[in-house]
C-alpha cells in the first residue's frame, strides 16, 4: 500500500491555522482575565477609600479568584476580614498563605504576623501566643514580643511576663525596669494571700534593691512591715518616699502616720508630711497629718483650721465634710443626718481615676483593669484632679 503524502500536505496548513485560532483564543482570555483581576482590585481599593468594607470584601474576593497567586491580595482580604471582625475568614487566608510553597521567607513572616494577630483579635491567646513565638527571630520579633508580653500580663503569668520584659529590655526595645518592679511586686501580693508573708518579704526587699525609684515596692514593703508589728521598719521604708518627694507618696500617708504612732515617731512624721503638703497640697497627706495631731490637746483645733487652710487654697467638699464633723466638739453640733448625708454625698468623690481610659475605682491600681495600662492612676482622688 502507498503512503500518498497529499493529506500530509493539505493537513498540515490546517493543524497550523487550528493551532493559530486556538492561541489567540487563549491570548485573549488572558488578556481578559488580567483586565478583570486589576479592575476588581482596584474597585476594592475605591471602596476601602470610602469605607464601604462589605463591598470592598467582595471585590478583593473577586481579584483573588481572577488571580489565584497574587498574595497581596490575600493579605489585603485577611485583614479586612479581620477589621470586620470574621476572624475565622481571616485565619483561614493567613493559612492558606503560610501554606503555599512558593510564598517568600518575608511574605511567610507576614502571613504568620498577621494570623498571630487574628487569634489575639479573637480572644485566643492561648493559639496566638503559639503563632506569636514562631516569630522569634524575624523582623517581627519585636511586636512579637509585645503582644505577648501584653497576652501574660492578661492573664496574670508574671513570671513569663518577667522574662518577656528582659528580652525586650535586652535588644533594646525600652526600660522595662519599673515594669519588671511591678510583676515582683504582683508575686509579693499572691504570696501574702497564701499566707506566705516572709516570701513577700523577700521578694519586695530584693525589688527595692533592684529597682530603688520604684515607688510601689516600698509601699508594698511598708504596709507589710506595719501588718507584722515591724512599726519602726515600715516607718523607715514609708519615710523615704517623702524625703525623695516621690509623686506617689500620698498613696502612703495613712500608714506612715500609722506607723509613726507605734513607732513613737510622731515629730518626725509630721515633718515628712507638712513638707509634702506644703510642696503639693493633697487631702490624704491632710488626713494623716490630722490623724497625728489627734493626740495633742489642741489638735482638734488645729485640724480645724488646717482644713480651713485646704479650702482656701482649693475648693474640696470632702475637707469642707471634715471640717464640719469637727464642729460636733462645739456647743451646736452638727446634727447626725446631715453629718451622714454629707459622708454619703462625699463617697463617690473618693475615687481614682485613669487618666488613660478614665475608668473610675475606689481603689488606686497601678495596672489598670479597663485598659491594662501601668501606672495611669495619678496618686490623687478624682475631686482633687
Amino acid at each position: 500500500m502507498e503512503f500518498d503524502l497529499t493529506w500530509i500536505l493539505l493537513g498540515l496548513p490546517a493543524a497550523f491555522a487550528l493551532g493559530w485560532v486556538a492561541s489567540r483564543l487563549d491570548l485573549r482570555q488572558m488578556r481578559i482575565a488580567n483586565r478583570q483581576a486589576p479592575r476588581a482590585y482596584f474597585k476594592g481599593l475605591n471602596y476601602l477609600l470610602n469605607e464601604q468594607q462589605d463591598q470592598a470584601i467582595d471585590a478583593f474576593i473577586e481579584a483573588v479568584q481572577n488571580d489565584p497567586d497574587t498574595s497581596e491580595l490575600h493579605f489585603a482580604l485577611g485583614n479586612l476580614f479581620r477589621r470586620r471582625g470574621e476572624y475565622d475568614r481571616a485565619v483561614r487566608v493567613h493559612e492558606h498563605l503560610i501554606s503555599r510553597a512558593d510564598l517568600s521567607a518575608a511574605d511567610r513572616q507576614r502571613a504568620q504576623h498577621g494570623l498571630a494577630l487574628d487569634f489575639l483579635k479573637a480572644g485566643l491567646l492561648d493559639r496566638a501566643e503559639e503563632a506569636l513565638r514562631k516569630l522569634e527571630g524575624t523582623s517581627y520579633e519585636g511586636q512579637a514580643r509585645l503582644a505577648r508580653l501584653a497576652i501574660y500580663e492578661r492573664s496574670r503569668e508574671w513570671p513569663e511576663a518577667t522574662k518577656v520584659a528582659r528580652l525586650l529590655e535586652n535588644s533594646g526595645e525600652a526600660n522595662f525596669g519599673i515594669r519588671m518592679a511591678h510583676y515582683q511586686c504582683e508575686l509579693a501580693r499572691e504570696a501574702v494571700q497564701q499566707g506566705d508573708a516572709v516570701k513577700a518579704l523577700d521578694i519586695l526587699t530584693a525589688v527595692i534593691q533592684n529597682t530603688p525609684t520604684a515607688p510601689r515596692p516600698r509601699i508594698l514593703l511598708g504596709q507589710l512591715q506595719l501588718a507584722q508589728g515591724q512599726a519602726q521598719a515600715a516607718f523607715d521604708t514609708l519615710s523615704t518616699l517623702f524625703e525623695r518627694a516621690d509623686i506617689t507618696a500620698p498613696l502612703a500617708a495613712a500608714s506612715l502616720a500609722k506607723a509613726a504612732l507605734l513607732a513613737q515617731q510622731t515629730q518626725e512624721a509630721l515633718k515628712l508630711l507638712n513638707a509634702h503638703y506644703l510642696r503639693q497640697p493633697c487631702i490624704d497627706v491632710l488626713e494623716a497629718i490630722t490623724t497625728l495631731q489627734a493626740n495633742d490637746p489642741d489638735g482638734a483645733a488645729q485640724a480645724q483650721q488646717l482644713y480651713l487652710d485646704h479650702l482656701q487654697k482649693q475648693p474640696s467638699l470632702m475637707a469642707a465634710t471634715r471640717w464640719l464633723a469637727g464642729q460636733n466638739q462645739q456647743p451646736q453640733p452638727l446634727p447626725a443626718p446631715v453629718q451622714k448625708a454629707l459622708e454619703q454625698a462625699i463617697r463617690p468623690l473618693a475615687r481614682y481615676r485613669c487618666a488613660a481610659c478614665g475608668f473610675e475605682a475606689k481603689e488606686h491600681f497601678w495596672h489598670c483593669p479597663g485598659c491594662q495600662a501601668w501606672d495611669s492612676y495619678p496618686p490623687r482622688r478624682v475631686e482633687e484632679l
